[in-house]
């Protein structure tokens, strides 16, 4: 079996018989020999992931019929992760809500992001613009390439959910693995920027309180 990563502790689990259970819920068409009838029956799967280091357990629904499938969590409502307070209230509120609509409704999830990413350039980087795609560029010069590009990656695919076409006839969908792509990488920017800063700061405090104390016994 594979594994699941516990939303309350983070701690990676593998799945056993004791750490994870499923039911499945079939409902069949009236015509039970009707080969296509069949292919195509509703099917509801419940999962529970428990985890054995914090004891609590995560619960989720699959509704699948035939290829579509969409998967809702029950219990937490959402698996995003939980950032320090440190990281401001409304980066990890819009954040957290990106992720709790990811399945429901992908492009909402992904304009949430782009909203996420213009908060953290703006409060983290101190940079204020007309608009995102100015903020992004004064970055250029101040991060990675690849960050850079992927930063207006955001910012284009979320301009998706956030704007209609000029040819309201044109349909440019976003599903939600590509919605979560967005939230994993708003993820690791937030600890790239603000918890590598914060893990950054609280280790300089210590050497430099360890350096004076020692400082202190060499000269009483």
């Amino acid at each position: 079996m594979s594994s699941f990563t516990c939303p309350f502790c983070g701690k990676v689990v593998a799945k056993s018989a004791s750490t994870y259970n499923s039911y499945r819920s079939t409902f069949y068409a009236s015509n039970l020999h009707d080969k296509k009838e069949i292919l195509n029956a509703q099917n509801v799967l419940l999962e529970f992931n428990n985890c054995p280091v914090c004891n609590f357990q995560n619960i989720s629904a699959t509704y699948m019929q035939g290829p579509k499938q969409n998967k809702v969590n029950i219990f937490p409502i959402s698996l995003a992760k939980q950032f320090p307070e440190y990281v401001p209230f409304p980066i990890r509120e819009d954040y957290e809500e990106a992720y709790s609509i990811k399945d429901l409704s992908p492009k909402a999830s992904a304009t949430l992001s782009r909203r996420c990413l213009q908060g953290m350039i703006r409060d983290f980087w101190n940079i204020t613009k007309n608009n995102l795609y100015e903020e992004i560029s004064e970055l250029k010069d101040k991060i990675p390439a690849k960050q850079w590009e992927v930063l207006n990656g955001i910012r284009s695919i979320g301009n998706i959910g956030a704007h209609m076409e000029k040819d309201i006839n044109t349909i440019v969908d976003i599903d939600p693995n590509e919605a979560e792509r967005l939230i994993r990488v708003i993820e690791l920017l937030i600890e790239k920027w603000y918890v590598a800063r914060h893990d950054e700061e609280v280790l300089y405090d210590e050497v430099i309180a360890l350096s004076d104390e020692k400082k202190e016994l060499k000269h009483p």
